[in-house]
């Protein structure tokens, strides 16, 4: 057998292999856990903790810069980042509450902020 067949049956023999295997991080883990994440924005301007994910729910205040609000959830009030495309089709304003997904963003000499990853108006 010469040396391209060699390599053409080991590639294809490999691909197979890989077929058989199954996927990596199709699941996830959903049962409980030691970790909790800060529940509220008085506990997360308490102790920042860089790219900690949160869900919190309250309201965006104000606009205070390109992409830039202010959120509360009654117990203090920070700064979050939501790019235009992931905010919903229905209107938002200060009286709408909201939820929000996303982490922490805790830079050196700098007040802490969220980047959110989801928003959604709640009912």
């Amino acid at each position: 057998m010469n040396i391209s067949k060699k390599f053409l049956l080991g590639g294809m023999l490999a691909g197979s292999l890989a077929l058989l295997q199954p996927a990596i991080g199709q699941a996830q883990y959903t049962g409980p856990s030691t970790h909790q994440a800060p529940a509220t924005v008085a506990e997360i301007l308490k102790n920042p903790v860089d790219d900690q994910d949160v869900v919190l729910r309250g309201h965006l205040l104000r606009k205070v810069g390109n992409e830039k609000y202010i959120f509360s959830d009654g117990t203090g009030e920070i700064r979050v980042e939501i790019e235009a495309e992931d905010f919903p089709p229905e209107h938002i304003d200060d009286k709408v509450q909201v939820e929000i997904r996303g982490e922490v963003e805790k830079d050196f000499l700098e007040s802490p902020e969220i980047d959110v990853e989801a928003l959604r108006k709640l009912p």
